[in-house]
């Protein structure tokens, strides 16, 4: 349980780090700069912060993986497949 709100609390950070990174990019949009540039700016201002708090919530991942004896890698490919086979359910293929 205790890892579970830690992990939560580590998605929060991300969170919190990417709406850092949105009002930043509005900001720089604000003083006039355009949307690429003021994006680019934000982004490289919250990699380092960001990676810190992705690799947090990775750890916790892992522990979990590993107490549940789950393959990560294999678990991730698989999922992957799955998600490039699916149909995508917005798009209508019936014609009218």
């Amino acid at each position: 349980m205790n890892n579970y709100m830690l992990l939560t609390t580590e998605v929060v950070e991300v969170a919190e780090e990417l709406k850092k990174a949105f009002n930043l990019t509005n900001s720089h949009i604000l003083n006039g700069m355009n949307e690429s540039e003021a994006f680019e700016l934000a982004k490289e201002n919250a990699k380092e912060d960001l990676g810190k708090e992705f690799a947090d919530c990775l750890a916790y991942i892992i522990k979990f993986a590993n107490y549940f004896e789950i393959d990560l890698e294999e678990s991730f490919y698989k999922k992957m497949d799955e998600v490039k086979n699916r149909k995508n359910r917005d798009v209508s293929l019936s014609k009218k």
